[in-house]
């Protein structure tokens, strides 16, 4: 009944302010947005610090929350931070706002998946995805479902500027039509009857033919119409906001296509390129849809992954052919992986515990200290399930790190217990005398241990939080282990041992002869030559922490899962589509590596959270990032090797890096250097020149900078005197721009009963 998960739950204390200025620069941006939201919610005490990102039309701020504060307490916190920027609003600059706030960005999406339909429409791809989201928010644990990489539809008007001039049509007639045809008015209601009736007026658009013939002419004009002046089309927002992208390997036997499973037995039994029987293809640049699904809190991953594949078993006959599933990522086998891996420790810790002692102290002690210690960590499993602790990468390394710790307090139970019975004395009076003079001593020397881990679990910092059930299943544990061998193990004491001498009968010294003798003998040296004992160990102390030096630094490992990124940055004023036409080329070369079992292309924006420890990226037109999963994770490194050197010849305008997946919580860059000052461009140059330094270094691979370069703008020059006599203002001359060269949204068209969420 434990809940499952690959990472422990984790609070990421972060919430996202978006306001959007449209028209605004970065700079204008900054001091008339940013600045007004930042001094506003620095007002609360919780904050820890600010990050504000100012785009062209964009105010982005990252609002950090002290580490003291808990989960519970952030949904408070949240509120306030939204009456703060709530408050805000009213002094920003017209156009800008409001501002929307983002506290679901820590959401983890255990199951993360990629649609792909090759001669499938997007509208077709799009119209299944949303079956599958209604679907399976039913499923059982399941908290929320989310599309990655949707593109939004729209409705193009292109005008046709000749005919336009030649019949007086202007720009502003075309809009205000639009925008009144298709408005939500409200009609009022009327009685008739015992009825009260809505009135809802007819004359909205219901497909994209009807507005050819909107007329657009004013009272006492030719009668024009829209048709007359223009051309409709249906189309996608363009450019659009983010792109999904997936390459894949399929493996097929004497014809037959083998599914995801049968792939990875082959490949972890390195069968995949040897049998020649297998016949492998790679399928490339498939437009997709993400799907990504979170637990809810305290849930169970795996029995979440259970019933979303028994749910899609069901709904398969609804899943139009040639429409395919690709894995980014599943947690669910993660977590059962790692379960059925602790299962084997516990099964060889046990058998270990049992042959060890059975040479020590018999067959009957070792059964009987490997059956407490089977016990000790049912009842551990049932005190986490009461404390609502869950299964674990950290809570299971804590299981892991105790086996060796449990049978401690037994042994010395039992090993009393069992020379006392042999030597004829009562099982009672045995229990008494032994357990009465260790039950303390034990009891501090488990508090010890306990204590060595508090550090680690009291924190307030993110690596405390984190790691937290390390802690309390090693206090859980060892208590349980001190708990069972002062009463279960007396007990078993008392049923398996008999005495082995009469009554009266006098029992040789168990401690005069063997292993005991020399044991002695080694103890009365180290005492007789105390000062070389004690110089002994300081000097295997001081070993120690050399050998220490030479280990690879860093609290938190690299994750073994076989999965990496790939992130490709190119200049800032970069379109969205170089941006995905520089990340195909790159993905098209990790599928020319046998490793590479696919690659999913986010372009735009980092991807969906699917792991607690991956940090995604904020939007942004200049970015994109590989997901890559391969069959064996030892070559992982190698992989990213070849990606880069092939990326530094290939794409020299492109900053492209690869980094394995790493335990804990996610920081960025290993090193991180900030600078703040009045003068921008002395700031650049000071970035520039720690940049070069940097680089200087040979274990440095990449530097980067989140100010990226200075991008370059079109800037139309306004005839002042000119535009003043024909009544030209300046936001004409944008309005006309905008709608001239990327458009400009008018209004909503509203088909029918057609969802269209993102």
């Amino acid at each position: 009944n434990l809940g499952r998960l690959e990472d422990p739950e984790f609070t990421i204390k972060e919430a996202l302010v978006f306001t959007p200025y449209p028209g605004a620069s970065a700079d204008e941006v900054d001091r008339e947005v940013t600045n007004v939201l930042d001094r506003e919610i620095q007002r609360m005490g919780q904050i820890k610090r600010l990050h504000s990102r100012s785009l062209r039309g964009l105010s982005i701020i990252q609002v950090y929350i002290l580490d003291e504060y808990q989960r519970d307490e952030l949904p408070a916190i949240w509120d306030e931070l939204r009456r703060k920027v709530s408050e805000a609003q009213g002094a920003l600059p017209p156009g800008a706002g409001p501002s929307s706030i983002d506290d679901d960005f820590g959401d983890v999406y255990g199951v993360y998946v990629a649609l792909t339909g090759e001669g499938y429409s997007y509208r077709e791809l799009k119209n299944y995805v949303d079956l599958l989201r209604r679907e399976l928010l039913l499923v059982q644990d399941v908290k929320r479902v989310v599309l990655w990489g949707t593109q939004p539809e729209a409705i193009y008007v292109e005008m046709q500027r000749e005919k336009m001039a030649r019949l007086g049509i202007t720009d502003e007639q075309i809009f205000s039509k639009l925008e009144a045809r298709n408005l939500a008015v409200d009609g009022g209601r009327v009685r008739a009857g015992p009825l009260f009736l809505a009135i809802e007026p007819t004359g909205v658009f219901t497909s994209e033919r009807e507005f050819l013939d909107l007329l657009i002419s004013e009272p006492g004009q030719p009668l024009v119409f829209l048709g007359d002046v223009a051309q409709v089309r249906r189309g996608y927002v363009d450019p659009p906001g983010t792109l999904l992208r997936m390459n894949y390997r399929t493996v097929r036997r004497d014809g037959q296509l083998l599914d995801r499973k049968q792939v990875q037995a082959l490949a972890e039994e390195n069968e995949l390129f040897e049998d020649a029987s297998l016949e492998t293809a790679a399928v490339l640049d498939q437009p997709a849809i993400g799907l990504a699904i979170s637990t809810v809190r305290g849930g169970n991953v795996v029995a979440m992954g259970q019933a979303l594949e028994a749910r899609m078993i069901e709904l398969e006959p609804l899943r139009p052919v040639g429409i395919e599933w690709s894995v980014i990522a599943l947690q669910s086998e993660s977590v059962v992986k790692a379960v059925n891996g602790f299962m084997i420790n516990l099964v060889q810790a046990i058998a270990i515990v049992i042959f060890v002692l059975w040479l020590f102290m018999g067959l009957r002690g070792a059964a009987l200290i490997g059956f407490v210690l089977f016990v000790t960590i049912v009842a551990t499993f049932i005190v986490m399930d009461f404390q609502g602790i869950l299964l674990e990468r950290i809570s299971l390394g804590a299981l892991i790190i105790a086996l060796g710790m449990l049978v401690d307090n037994a042994i010395v139970v039992t090993e009393g217990m069992k020379l006392k019975i042999e030597a004829g004395q009562t099982a009672r009076d045995a229990a008494r005398e032994v357990v009465g003079q260790q039950q303390y001593p034990l009891l501090g020397a488990t508090f010890v241990a306990i204590i060595a881990f508090a550090s680690i679990g009291l924190s307030d910092h993110e690596t405390g939080e984190y790691c937290r059930s390390l802690f309390y299943v090693l206090l859980i544990s060892l208590l349980m282990s001190w708990l069972t061998a002062v009463t279960i193990t007396p007990v078993l004491c008392g049923l398996l041992f008999k005495p082995v001498a009469q009554q009266g009968e006098e029992r040789a010294d168990p401690y005069a002869a063997g292993f005991f003798v020399r044991y002695r003998q080694l103890l009365e040296t180290a005492m007789r030559f105390r000062y070389v004992t004690i110089a002994g160990a300081f000097g295997l102390l001081g070993l120690a922490v050399y050998g220490f030096t030479l280990l690879p630094p860093g609290f938190f490992p690299y994750s073994t899962r076989p999965q990496y990124m790939v992130d490709l940055w190119l200049p800032q004023d970069s379109h969205v589509r170089a941006t995905e036409a520089a990340g195909a080329e790159v993905g098209r070369f990790l599928m020319s590596r046998p490793n590479t079992q696919s690659t999913a292309l986010h372009v735009g924006e980092g991807g969906a959270r699917f792991l607690l420890v991956y940090n995604p990226e904020l939007p942004n037109p200049a970015y994109a990032q590989l997901l890559v999963n391969v069959y064996d994770y030892q070559q992982i490194a190698d992989d990213i090797r070849a990606v880069e050197e092939w990326a530094r010849d290939r794409l020299p305008q492109a900053l492209v890096f690869g980094k394995p997946f790493k335990l804990g919580p996610g920081v960025g860059g290993n090193i991180q250097l900030r600078l703040s000052g009045p003068d921008r461009g002395r700031l650049r140059d000071l970035a520039a020149e720690a940049t070069r330094l940097m680089l200087a270094d040979p274990q440095v691979k990449y530097v980067r900078s989140d100010w990226k370069e200075p991008v370059q703008v079109v800037q139309p020059v306004i005839a002042a005197e000119q535009a003043r006599r024909n009544g030209i203002v300046r936001p004409d001359v944008a309005t006309r721009m905008e709608s001239s060269f990327q458009g400009r949204t008018v209004g909503v068209f509203r088909e029918g009963m057609r969802e269209d969420e993102d």
